[in-house]
């Protein structure tokens, strides 16, 4: 399957291809309350459809789990239960208890550091299984009509701010009430997050509210008596959760605590669970997904020369950190790729002539990538992009002679062409850029670096990412414009001067390939020895070769290949994990240890190796991340946002299941690395699922 980036929205006037039908309705995320505003979306990314497979069935060679175990079945410890070490106060009807600052400090070290249960025990419960949803009821529990129950091996711990303004005075965890309870007239009920209809196994907005139910809840805030509202409908919610559920179930009761101390108590003793301070600042001491996402994303596009003076990067940006994005005053020239950006070369001509008296760095535009759609282009934009590229190459090398140094006319008043062979000019240092580092400025970056090297699309294509480390994104119209210009960007290379026409010709026509079978993007370099990619990469052994991948992992999917290819590569060399479907119920935690020893197999010896299943966001994405775990010590949610960016404008997306098995394998990790065994989760399920919502609300269709 190929891998299709989608744009985001285009203003009226602009057109693009539509999203492809989602395979679960539109998600609402209309409960989410972030501290911090949701940024512009990086361009053109999008949630791709990861097809589940087939149901699971009884087959012999697919036999069912297990039942958990006794001793599986206990749940967690918690500090807040038993309740015997706080008072209990009475609100009306109901019973809550006091807590102060220090004691929710403790409470939530200590959860961090308690195992969660087996995924056995909890899914699919957490995927959501609304009474009235046929499709997901029959999808998931058609065999064991038990998994319909509540778990009862479950519990949590909710911090829930009352107010609910989560932009000051956020504590770790902490969400607002209407995320996970209504509150009306006739009274206060944990809201019904489970979908209606649809089929999806990538319901991380509903989990918040879900272990809300399974959870001792937590109330603070600003004002004592809002907090004791709160806390008092909370309480009744619980119960009647509880005495609705109770049928056929022994599940725990659950209890609320009001936490009357200032939060300036908080900010004083307890500083590691405050997330935003009382004056609405990010402490920077909680993982944030939205800033983590954009710091991965910089680190990786951070901006480097790709040819003499033509470097390429991430937009500047003086509120961030100036070692990844550089600011303005570094170049002389900033040409920022955009939706909106059009072709001016005559722009570009006027800097060289000394006719632009701008003062400081001139910041000037050209078209976003995929923006120019052969073959519809017209005869100006191709004179255009080659322009851009011409007098970017004279400008970087100050090859044309500027202001008073420009050649005079001749007596029959004609002006002899100015001589390129040597520098007569003041070099200028030129940043290409786009918000992301690579999306929209690839188009640009791919003609020059072909103009500029003399060689072909294919070799400039690969030696861009291979020599000077760059990852880029091209769209299909891409490769086919560049294609169609390859002509001329060639015979008019200032390095292919001295080739004569047939000789252009046979370097037009030396096609290889790979090149006819890629779709504009190359494998995902996650690091130097791992790659991830889907079937489409797989799929082309050639550019596989060419990037000096010489190991693929196939988590789940097969490749086809030609006869003898398996051969060439070696058997060794190839390793397919059977069985494994994106479907929320095949696990992949067994599969974690042999395929990350092929991985340092390859690693060992010195090769990269192609992890792939059948779009890269899921299967394989799960155990790249499991890598970059292993090997760097980065809790989970660092690690997803790690690999996120590296996949570039394909937004990894692994299922809820395979999610929380990620999060089992960080306490198997850090346990292995602790002498006692101990560990502490960064962020709690929870708080994961919510912040990988609301990161991914703006691609979301």
């Amino acid at each position: 399957m190929a891998t299709v980036a989608l744009p985001r929205p285009i203003p009226s006037g602009h057109t693009r291809s539509a999203s492809p039908r989602p395979i679960s309705p539109t998600l609402s995320f209309d409960g989410i309350n972030t501290a911090t505003s949701c940024p512009i979306p990086i361009p053109n990314k999008h949630l791709p459809v990861c097809p589940p497979g087939p149901a699971p069935t009884d087959k012999p060679d697919t036999p069912p789990q297990s039942p958990p175990s006794k001793e599986l079945s206990l749940g967690p410890r918690s500090l807040l239960y038993p309740t015997e070490n706080y008072t209990p106060r009475s609100l009306g009807p109901y019973e809550v208890y006091e807590i102060d600052a220090a004691g929710v400090a403790a409470a939530v070290e200590h959860n961090a550091g308690q195992p969660l249960p087996d995924p056995s025990q909890v899914f699919p419960w957490l995927h959501g299984l609304h009474p009235a949803n046929h499709i997901q009821q029959a999808f998931f529990i058609a065999r064991r009509r038990n998994l319909r129950k509540t778990p009862k091996c479950l519990r949590g711990i909710t911090i829930v701010k009352a107010g609910g303004d989560l932009s000051r005075s956020r504590l770790k965890g902490a969400i607002a009430p209407e995320e996970f309870m209504s509150r009306a007239a006739t009274g206060a009920a944990f809201k019904e997050v489970d979908p209606k209809e649809g089929f999806s196994v990538r319901n991380f907005q509903i989990q918040a509210a879900k272990f809300a139910m399974l959870s001792d809840v937590i109330v603070y805030g600003d004002d004592d008596m809002e907090v004791r509202k709160l806390a008092k409908d909370i309480a009744a919610a619980q119960k009647g959760w509880f005495d609705s559920h109770i049928k056929g179930n022994e599940l725990p009761r659950y209890n609320t605590f009001v936490c009357m101390s200032q939060f300036k108590g908080f900010e004083k003793d307890h500083p590691d669970i405050v997330a935003v301070d009382s004056q609405g600042r990010v402490t920077g001491l909680i993982m944030d997904f939205f800033h983590q996402e954009r710091v991965e994303m910089c680190t990786m596009t951070k901006a480097s020369e790709i040819h003499h003076n033509i470097w390429l990067g991430p937009t500047p940006d003086s509120a961030l950190d100036p070692e990844l994005l550089g600011s303005d005053d570094q170049y002389d020239i900033l040409i920022e790729c955009s939706d909106m950006g059009h072709l001016n070369p005559r722009a570009l001509q006027a800097i060289s002539e000394g006719r632009n008296t701008s003062i400081g760095p001139i910041h000037l535009e050209f078209p976003s990538s995929g923006s120019i759609m052969p073959p519809t282009w017209s005869h100006a934009e191709a004179d255009g992009l080659m322009e851009t590229c011409k007098w970017l190459y004279r400008l970087a090398n100050g090859l044309y002679c500027e202001g008073d140094n420009k050649p005079t006319a001749d007596e029959e008043g004609d002006s002899p062409m100015p001589d390129t062979s040597s520098p007569t000019t003041r070099e200028y240092k030129i940043l290409i850029h786009c918000t992301d580092g690579y999306t929209e400025s690839t188009l640009l970056a791919l003609s020059y670096y072909t103009y500029a090297t003399g060689m072909a699309v294919p070799d400039a294509w690969l030696d861009l990412h291979l020599s000077k480390k760059r990852n880029f994104f091209a769209y299909p119209s891409d490769v086919s414009l560049l294609k169609s210009i390859a002509p001329r960007l060639l015979s008019e290379s200032p390095l292919n001067g001295d080739k004569s026409l047939p000789e252009i010709t046979k370097i037009i026509m030396d096609e290889p390939e790979w090149i006819t079978q890629i779709d504009g993007s190359l494998p995902s370099k996650i690091t130097e020895y791992m790659y991830l990619g889907n079937l489409t990469h797989a799929n082309n052994p050639d550019l596989l070769r060419r990037m000096g991948i010489r190991q693929i992992l196939s988590v789940g999917e097969t490749a086809t290949w030609k006869d003898g290819e398996e051969e060439k590569w070696g058997v060794d060399n190839v390793m397919t994990i059977q069985r494994v479907q994106d479907n929320g119920v095949d696990p992949l935690t067994d599969e974690f240890d042999r395929c990350l020893a092929f991985i340092d197999r390859g690693k060992a010896n010195n090769t990269a190796t192609l992890v792939h299943c059948r779009v890269g966001v899921s299967r394989s994405a799960t155990i790249c991340i499991a890598e970059m775990m292993r090997t760097t010590g980065l809790s989970l949610p660092r690690a997803y946002c790690f690999v996120r960016a590296r996949r570039l404008n394909v937004i990894i997306q692994p299922h809820l299941r395979f999610f929380y098995e990620l999060l089992k394998w960080e306490e198997k990790l850090q346990g292995g690395r602790h002498p006692e065994g101990r560990f502490k989760r960064e962020l709690e399920w929870p708080e994961i699922a919510r912040g990988i919502a609301a990161i991914n609300k703006p691609y979301a269709r």
